[in-house]
């Protein structure tokens, strides 16, 4: 049975910086992709950043405009952890943060992903 277990949501200031994990069980972690994507309160879930799965030595990632330069996904197989470092936050990014995994290539489109986390809150106060 596959599990995937988001921590390290909360509350913070505006500028301020979270750290989420996201601890995977009941698959090979290696062989999926791992995204995060969030949803705020009357939007659509939307990409946030994705990080291939290994192949030969080098992990591809990729952000969201919104969120380049601020955040920064890394993953930790002999963990099975994917982690996203949230920085120089802002209210726009208050939503709840999701993490899927995807067993196969690098994608952003969430309806491609095969497992997915419950879900942390985020929230920036201005």
């Amino acid at each position: 049975q596959v599990q995937l277990v988001e921590s390290g949501g909360g509350l913070v200031q505006a500028g301020g910086s979270l750290r989420l994990s996201c601890a995977a069980s009941g698959l090979t972690f290696n062989m999926y992709t791992m995204g995060w994507f969030r949803q705020a309160p009357g939007k659509e879930r939307e990409f946030v950043a994705g990080i291939s799965r290994r192949s030969f030595s080098t992990d591809y990632a990729d952000y969201a405009d919104s969120v380049k330069g601020r955040f920064t996904i890394s993953r930790d197989n002999a963990k099975n952890t994917v982690y996203l470092q949230m920085n120089s936050l802002k209210p726009e990014d208050t939503a709840v943060y999701y993490c899927a995994a995807r067993r196969g290539g690098y994608t952003i489109l969430a309806i491609m992903y095969d497992y997915w986390g419950q879900g942390t809150q985020v929230t920036v106060s201005s």
